[in-house]
């Protein structure tokens, strides 16, 4: 019985990877966006749009503030724009730098996330969205 019990428990944990997986490889739907929000106590969900790489909207949160939020499209992380950032400029420049992008200008800490220009790998212009906590990429536009 115990070795059915945790077969199961396993079977269950490796159940939810897979759909965060799947999420991952296409992006969140408009449907599962607002979703997210409302799992993570956001209500009153307004003009919620894809742009610039990530999705953005303006709601009330949990405490009832009404504040513009942004989310990561591969896995939903939310940036509220009242977020304080945890890297520096200098951190995203040597993240960036690090991933093979040059010529990075224009960064500044904006709306929950780290933004930059600069020419990607490819030799292409982008602007980039980054997580303030740990400079991940979150959302490219291309120029």
């Amino acid at each position: 019985m115990k070795r059915y019990l945790l077969a199961l428990a396993l079977a269950a944990c490796a159940a939810s990877p897979a759909v965060d997986a799947q999420t991952q490889t296409r992006g969140l739907t408009e449907h599962e966006a607002r979703e997210r929000l409302a799992e993570h106590g956001y209500t009153h969900v307004n003009d919620l749009d894809f742009a610039g790489g990530v999705w953005r909207a303006d709601a009330r949160s949990a405490d009832g503030n009404r504040v513009q939020v942004a989310l990561d499209p591969r896995d939903g992380r939310i940036y509220p724009n009242e977020q304080v950032a945890q890297l520096s400029k200098r951190d995203i420049r040597a993240t960036l730098s690090a991933a093979g992008y040059t010529g990075v200008h224009d960064v500044d800490y904006r709306g929950g996330l780290w933004r930059a220009k600069a020419e990607d790998p490819g030799g292409r212009d982008v602007k980039l969205k980054l997580d303030p906590a740990d400079g991940r990429i979150v959302g490219v536009d291309k120029d």
